[in-house]
């Protein structure tokens, strides 16, 4: 059986994006970036400017606040976008990957001498990965209802029909997932390279008319408009925190497209034009205050209403399949971590392996993404539980960062704190700005993020204790091969291949195999895979064979946490090492262990009859690691935890 258990190796990536960049050019995968990481950060001004004027903010449309503001949201950007992420996030990468989870392994690992701080560093960047979800449930219901809403703009008379046109375009969007998103993710970066090129030019018209806007560029405006808000500064700042949604993708995409394009797109397109068109927006309702309903689209002439819905509409689209894509592949990283039971992963592209659909997440978004919209109805509604789920794993991040930092390249503990201290106080802000939606449906990400804090944690400890259990219960492999009388015994002229948890223990299917077939294969092979806390483990790391004698063998596998598990394929190395496998005449004999909760001391017992029912609709052990169906034998036994 596969395990949990991370590993560590000072082993280089294989698929680095260094490589990557050679050989496509900076250019074109910066070109790609735009499309996928950028997309939700992207369609923010859709809804942001028109939040932080809303009733509940207390914040007066004046031409002073509209600069306040405007001011506040650009040097956000800046700082917690340009010099938090891109300056320093981008820096802390596992082998060339990001995302809260490659970060969390890298963090646990640094302090890997120290039990508790690691456990602590686990846990945390458990719950930060749980609070993506809750992301990747909002991000396209608001995109998708804010596009929408332009529908109001063209005619008051379509506005009953916001929600279901957005409810349609969501349903189909799911349902083409298991499709593939390769052809479709060719246009990704075209059409949203369009969409910022359009923010921009219609932001810069309206700056031209409005120049007096352009003072939002001194950050003492900013200043004085948080200082002026006295009691009512957590409920501006809680709006203004919707122009960050989607920061945490320039780290959480690095793997794919590397630090240098996802640099240059930022800085050489996205930050310009958003700041072009959030500045754009003040303008306008400097000269139109009535603009506020709908400051966005009241950017564009009658005539262009229509073609800029489309825009929106296919901007909003791209933005929800960026966040559907890295549930996807934040999935399988849980799962290949030990946070999440086994999970159906189809590659849906014969060539990237990184194209992955999981139908149990795809599903189980849209049901989320369909519940938002009936709950909330509105980019007003959502605004009210987005936020907070994204500042808190913002503020995991930070504090994640600081023990890379301090620990993982051994700086000094004063130059760690100026590194991140600065940020994480900007970020409890933003996590305080956000907890004053609390009631308001803050709580929905949050409530969201705590029960799959509690399946998550549940398995990680449930898979403990299942050791050991079977560590307590199981017998030592060395003596018991060592002991074995085989003489007299039927051995087949086959190879048996028996996966299990415990490299040192006998396993069970090899214990039934003898009670009740009573025959021996010519070679056994007692194998163990393990996920080690990098992305990926390369093939002349990947293998341990040890000879244990009697036509025993115990193999070690290794794969990254990002490595599709192929055994068979690895398993076609041990031959340069001595051990052959054909491939058609092994059988591979699986134990299934059939969780019995008993009441103890190990977990709670409704925690145990949890982890039970979750063990037992996980998905097949021979599917996850591609052992071929007519070749598989399963065996069960019972265990009590």
């Amino acid at each position: 059986m596969p395990t949990a258990t991370t590993t560590h190796h000072a082993v280089p990536g294989h698929g680095a994006p260094a490589a990557t960049t050679a050989r496509h050019g900076t250019a074109a995968l910066a070109l790609a970036a735009i499309g996928v990481v950028y997309g939700d950060i992207g369609t923010s001004p859709l809804y942001t400017v028109k939040e932080v004027f809303a009733p509940a903010t207390g914040v007066a449309l004046n031409p002073a606040n509209l600069v306040g503001a405007v001011s506040v949201i650009l040097w956000a950007l800046m700082l917690v976008v340009t010099l938090k992420y891109v300056v320093l996030i981008l820096r802390a990468d596992n082998r060339g990957e990001g995302g809260i989870l490659a970060l969390t392994a890298l963090a646990s690992h640094s302090v890997r001498e120290r039990r508790g701080l690691r456990t602590m560093l686990l846990v945390l960047g458990m719950f930060g990965a749980t609070l993506f979800y809750g992301d990747g449930l909002i991000t396209p219901a608001i995109s998708v209802l804010g596009a929408m809403e332009g529908l109001e703009v063209l005619t008051p008379a379509l506005k009953p029909y916001v929600v279901p046109a957005s409810l349609a375009v969501l349903l189909a969007l799911f349902l083409v997932q298991r499709l593939g998103t390769h052809a479709v993710g060719r246009v990704f970066g075209p059409v949203i390279t369009l969409w910022f090129v359009t923010l921009a030019a219609v932001g810069l018209v309206h700056i031209v008319r409005e120049p007096a806007i352009l003072a939002a560029l001194n950050p003492m405006h900013a200043w004085h408009f948080l200082a002026e808000r006295g009691w009512h500064l957590l409920a501006a700042v809680g709006a203004i925190v919707l122009a960050l949604t989607g920061a945490e993708a320039l780290y959480a995409d690095m793997g794919h497209f590397g630090r240098a394009p996802i640099r240059l797109a930022w800085t050489g397109l996205v930050f310009p034009s958003l700041a072009l068109n959030y500045m754009g927006q003040g303008a306008l309702l400097m000269s139109d205050p009535g603009a506020i309903e709908n400051p966005f689209y009241r950017l564009f002439p009658q005539s262009w209403l229509l073609p800029a819905l489309v825009l929106a509409t296919l901007a909003a689209i791209i933005a929800s399949q960026a966040v559907i894509s890295g549930a996807y592949s934040m999935t399988r990283q849980a799962v290949q971590l030990g946070f999440l039971p086994r999970m159906v992963v189809r590659n849906t592209s014969a060539s990237e392996a990184g194209q992955i659909y999981v139908p149990v997440v795809n599903w189980a978004l849209l049901a989320g993404v369909v519940g938002a919209v009936l709950l909330f109805g509105s980019s007003s509604g959502l605004a009210g539980a987005y936020g907070i789920a994204v500042t808190v794993t913002m503020l995991i991040t930070t504090v994640l960062t600081y023990f890379v930092v301090r620990h993982g390249w051994g700086l000094p503990a004063p130059v760690a704190l100026g590194a991140t201290g600065f940020f994480l106080a900007v970020d409890a802000l933003l996590v305080a700005g956000c907890s004053v939606k609390l009631l308001d449906g803050g709580w929905f990400p949050l409530v969201l993020g705590v029960l799959l804090f509690v399946l998550m944690s549940t398995w990680r400890r449930g898979r403990e204790l299942l050791m050991k259990s079977l560590g307590r219960d199981g017998l030592d492999l060395a003596p018991f091969v060592a002991g074995l009388n085989t003489q007299g015994m039927h051995r087949i002229a086959r190879t048996a291949v028996y996966p299990v948890a415990s490299p040192d223990s006998v396993p069970q299917a090899l214990l039934h195999n003898l009670k009740h077939n009573q025959v021996l294969h010519a070679t056994n092979v007692v194998l163990n895979v393990s996920f080690a806390d990098v992305p990926w483990v390369p093939a002349d790391k990947r293998l341990e064979i040890t000879p244990l004698g009697q036509g025993f063998w115990r193999v070690m596998l290794r794969f990254g946490f990002l490595d599709v598990p192929d055994v068979p394929a690895a398993l076609a190395l041990c031959a340069a090492q001595g051990l052959h496998i054909p491939a058609f005449e092994t059988s591979y004999f699986l134990s299934r262990e059939t969780v019995v909760a008993m009441p103890g001391t190990g977990m709670a017992h409704w925690r145990e009859k949890l982890f039970a029912a979750m063990n037992r609709n996980a998905s097949s052990v021979a599917e996850f690691l591609r052992l071929p169906d007519n070749l598989v034998v399963e065996l069960g036994t019972r265990v009590q935890i």
